[in-house]
This record gives C-alpha cells, sequence and structure tokens, in this order.
C-alpha cells in the first residue's frame, strides 16, 4: 500500500483491495502499549495507520482504500462516513440495524463493533481502510482493548445472520464501495 501510494502519480487510477490476512495484531500510530494485554503467539505489527490497536485474522474482511482525496472531492471525514455507510447498507440487505459513531469511527451492531476504521492518507492519498468481522475466532480481541476501549465488545456477522463468508459480503460490499467513491459523482 505504501508502494503504491508513494509511486502515484496524478493519473494513477484508485484502488479497493478486499482481502484476509493471518493472525496479526496491528498498532496504528496512537497506540497505548498497555492496550495489548496479552498477545501470546499472534504477531504484533506496527503501522502507520491511524488508530490504536485491533486484531485481523481469516474469516475477517479487510477493505483497503487507495484513493486520491483531491480528484474524488472527499475529505477524511467524507471518506470515513462513505466506508461506514457502505457497510451499513449492505448489512441492512441482511436484516441488520447498524451505525457510525462520529466519536469512535467503526460500525456497530446494538454498542458492538463489527468493523473498524483505521487510515492513513499522505500527498491527498489514502491507504489502510476497513476491516470487517464476517466468520472468524474472536477470542484474540480479549487479548487486546480493540481500538483502545477497555469494555468494547466486537461482534460478526456469522452471530447476527448466518453469513460466515468473506467471499459473501465482499461481493455484496463492493458494489455500494464503488459507488461510494466514483470520481463521477
Amino acid at each position: 500500500m505504501r508502494a503504491f501510494t508513494d509511486a502515484r502519480t496524478d493519473a494513477t487510477a484508485d484502488e479497493i483491495w478486499l482481502v484476509e490476512h493471518p493472525p496479526v495484531f496491528t498498532l496504528g500510530t496512537r497506540t497505548d502499549p498497555s492496550h495489548l494485554l496479552a498477545p501470546g503467539d499472534i504477531p504484533i505489527v506496527q503501522t502507520d495507520r491511524g488508530g490504536q490497536v485491533t486484531y485481523h485474522g481469516p474469516g475477517q474482511l479487510v477493505v483497503y482504500v487507495l484513493l486520491d482525496l483531491r480528484r474524488l472531492g472527499l475529505g477524511i471525514r467524507a471518506l470515513v462516513q462513505g466506508l461506514e455507510q457502505a457497510l451499513i447498507d449492505t448489512v441492512a440487505e441482511y436484516g441488520i440495524a447498524a451505525e457510525g459513531r462520529r466519536e469512535a469511527p467503526g460500525v456497530y451492531v446494538d454498542g458492538c463493533k463489527l468493523a473498524s476504521i483505521g487510515l492513513r492518507v499522505r500527498r491527498h492519498c489514502t491507504y489502510h481502510g476497513m476491516a470487517i468481522n464476517v466468520g472468524m475466532d474472536l477470542e484474540p480481541f480479549r487479548r487486546i482493548r480493540p481500538c483502545g476501549f477497555a469494555d468494547l465488545e466486537v461482534t460478526q456477522l456469522r452471530d447476527l445472520c448466518g453469513i460466515g463468508e468473506p467471499e459473501r459480503l465482499a461481493a455484496d460490499l463492493e458494489p455500494r464501495l464503488l459507488a461510494a467513491f466514483s470520481a463521477s459523482r
């Protein structure tokens, strides 16, 4: 992501990457080390994204947004809201009422975090993005203070509506992401 962003020119097309990761804890630029409670044998990686500590693993869909904000005419808040709304609209099709929170970016269902957002902006271009819990082992989240919150519960789609395949969510979410971040808006 960094190499892609560093090599970008004004003519470089925007990209959205949808991936899964092996188990890893990632630390944002503002992570308080005390928020890593008991990482055990899961690797820890320092990143240059915003935010605190989170966990990535199989069964989680990670959405990397490599966008030129200036070309799209977007500010960072509009980008965060666009990510949140694309997911909120997608899970509404599954019968789930979700919401974003201005004070703690991400997507929540009944107070539990379904998706985390952590971004980096360099030269008006973004990288990193959003991690959505689909059908995964949630136990590693108990080894950290997710996003820096001591009592934050996390949830996942499999427990909320039975959808546990990241590929299914990716297929349903992708058109909304493309619509939200189209340069032709």
